[in-house]
């Protein structure tokens, strides 16, 4: 009978899979020749697009050979993972491929957004990077993308016309076997791993990640990160080194309990009740009349320049730039320091599921109602968890608001506004509120509100005019927004204290585009800045008003972990747990990132002074304790404040409070 064309086999394949099967030895070299060769071109190709230029990625490997070598190891591991699981060779390089492109993609336009690469823990922030997709949609990216996708394209071709050259399941579960307990080795860190990286040449340098990614290569430095995310037991740590801690912390409250007064008295020596107390923390607000050789129409920021001069105000140190707001966040309301954790850490995704004590969970224990407020998903940033744990009674996110008023994309500033205002005048307690504006959110090179009511001249390139022009309107409706919160507060008859500050510096394009074209900055070169440049590209202004006097003292640059404590002094109320640590800490150094410190009397330095460093251990052991240990503090001092639980009715407050 003649054979249907259809059944007819592929002639090249059986011949080839005929001459594989009669030598074994040809079939294992012509595999491994092929894992080999792609592992190679794999190495080139994620240093190439994780660095942005071929003639980059050259160097580095010319330079580092060694690096190289611990890098394509781990390729080789991913590879041999993926075979033995797919069992067909080149679908097997394909999904290695479009794998590792995809972490570099990742990679590069992270750093190029906010300074900072692709972490082992931002695998789970999947939603929050569809948030950034758009931005790296651009020619460049989309070429890119052509590009790896044409590669993957050829490898499925190639499985098609050419076989799965596969071997025996036996084999494949020993390769995978194997592979996985190489990669597991250099993740963990094991000492035979460790021997290795050290003839190569490898530094994890934790502190500053971009460094550690580009000195040890891209999938190297991600690989060290994953035992980077587990916190180690700091040395010393132990129930005598809190006590004596909780010692001091005492002693030191005992001294000053004639200047502080009791909460359950009188919060202010001017105020006969309780006052509200809002934090704003207004996303990426910075003043742009700080650029220099570039003058706008009018000021952009009247309201904030008045109270520059009338009221407390100064500068905030933010562990961040151009992102990661939780971290800010986390900073402010636990008075815990991102500075001595794993850089690049999100203790929002990473760290936080059991009650933690905050400045929330402190107002709401002491008769106030705790009250969140941000106008974007409650999913972002895990929010809608993490502001429980915190003591938080309810948090209005986007879902809680009717019918807003929206500028550009998002929520606008004065919908904000009015909701604080809101949650105050239908409370009968007291309230605290933490809230969180997303109008001004990045990027700024679109053209959101249609035009803006302030012009930028300058010498710089139009694409940086337009950019600092949007951000620059968005930046005057958050002034405006704080205006109309003043106005108001100034005809209640409810005592009120207001804390307004950006969260960081606004991502002005990539590369510090306007900073290095208005010459804030000599260079878009993170590590050839100065400890000057370092210090302006992290600090914000913060303002305070009240309606109620004040002593004006203002702070000239503080962190965001003591901004806390810097508030209930100013409001002289007796610091508990944590934030009287640092009550005492940040007025002899009130500064503090993770390569640069501030002492009081300005002075700069990369690392924290060496007469300071027992009290940053002492700060490591406390944030460890809470954090992670066992609780010591708690039981030697403010056991209620430092073991209060998370409010059963927690977001309940909905239609009570416009919540």
């Amino acid at each position: 009978m003649k054979r249907s064309r259809y059944a007819q086999p592929d002639g090249r394949k059986e011949l080839l899979s005929a001459l594989l099967s009669r030598n074994i030895v040809i079939k294992t070299l012509s595999i491994g020749a092929a894992l080999s060769v792609a592992t190679i071109l794999m190495g080139i190709g994620i240093e190439w697009i994780g660095r942005g230029s071929l003639s980059d990625a050259l160097n580095w490997i010319s330079a580092n050979h060694g690096l190289f070598a611990v890098n394509a190891t781990l390729i080789a591991g991913l590879l041999l993972i993926l075979y033995s699981l797919i069992g067909a060779l080149f679908l097997s390089i394909a999904a290695a491929t479009a794998l590792l492109s995809l972490v570099s993609l990742i990679s590069f336009y992270k750093t190029k957004l906010i300074g900072e690469p692709f972490f082992p823990w931002d695998i789970i922030l999947s939603k929050e990077g569809t948030n950034i997709a758009p931005l790296v949609t651009d020619k460049a990216g989309l070429l890119r993308i052509g590009a790896i996708v044409a590669v993957i394209l050829l490898l499925v071709a190639a499985r098609l016309f050419l076989g799965r050259f596969a071997v025996s399941w036996r084999s494949r579960i020993a390769l995978g076997l194997l592979a996985a307990g190489t990669i597991a080795s250099f993740a963990w860190q094991t000492s035979w791993s460790s021997q290795m990286l050290a003839r190569a040449g490898a530094s994890p340098i934790i502190w500053n990640q971009h460094e550690n990614y580009e000195a040890n290569g891209l999938l190297l430095a991600f690989t060290l990160n994953i035992k980077n995310s587990i916190i180690a037991k700091p040395a010393g740590y132990g129930e005598p080194a809190i006590a004596g801690i909780a010692s001091q912390l005492l002693e030191d409250r005992k001294g000053e309990q004639d200047t502080v007064s009791v909460f359950s008295q009188t919060p202010t020596p001017s105020v006969s009740q309780a006052p509200n107390v809002i934090f704003i923390m207004n996303e990426a607000f910075w003043d742009p009349t700080l650029l220099p050789n570039v003058t706008f129409s009018e000021d952009p920021l009247p309201t904030i320049h008045k109270l520059q001069q009338e009221s407390r105000s100064g500068y905030m140190l933010s562990p961040q730039f151009g992102g990661g707001t939780s971290n800010v966040e986390f900073e402010i309301l636990t008075g815990l320091s991102t500075s001595l954790l794993p850089s690049g850490s999100i203790p929002y995704q990473q760290y936080i599921s059991r009650p933690l004590p905050s400045l929330a969970s402190f107002f709401a224990g002491n008769g106030y109602r705790s009250l969140a407020i941000h106008p974007y998903e409650g999913w972002f940033w895990n929010r809608n968890n993490v502001y429980k744990w915190l003591g938080f009674e309810g948090f209005k996110s986007i879902g809680h608001f009717t019918e807003p008023e929206y500028k550009g994309a998002f929520i606008s500033d004065a919908e904000a506004a009015r909701s604080i205002i809101q949650a105050t005048e239908e409370s009968e307690e007291p309230v605290f509120t933490y809230t969180v504006t997303m109008q001004n959110h990045g990027p700024y090179d679109d053209d959101r509100y249609g035009g803006t009511t302030i012009s930028v001249e300058g010498d710089i390139p139009a694409a940086a005019k337009q950019m600092l022009e949007t951000y620059t309107q968005g930046a005057r409706d958050a002034d405006d927004a704080l205006r109309l919160l003043i106005e108001h507060y100034e005809q209640s008859d409810e005592p009120t204290f207001i804390i307004f500050y950006g969260d960081h510096l606004p991502m002005l394009g990539y590369d510090y585009y306007v900073y290095e074209k208005t010459g804030f900055i000599h260079s878009a070169d993170i590590g050839a800045w100065s400890l000057e440049e370092l210090k302006k590209m992290h600090s914000v202004p913060y303002v305070v008003w009240s309606n109620f006097p004040l002593e004006n003292e203002p702070e000239p640059v503080i962190s965001a972990s003591f901004l806390g404590s810097y508030v209930l002094n100013a409001l002289s109320l007796e610091a508990p747990g944590q934030f009287a640590f640092n009550s005492q800490l940040y007025k002899t150094l009130p500064g503090l990132l993770r390569n640069l410190a501030v002492d009081s009397g300005g002075s700069l330095t990369q690392a924290v002074p060496e007469e300071w460093k027992s009290f940053i251990n002492d700060y490591r052991l406390l944030q460890y304790d809470m954090l992670f240990g066992e609780q010591y503090l708690a039981k030697q001092m403010d056991t209620e404040f430092l073991t209060r639980e998370a409010l059963p009715a927690y977001n309940s407050v909905e239609t009570s409070t416009g919540l």
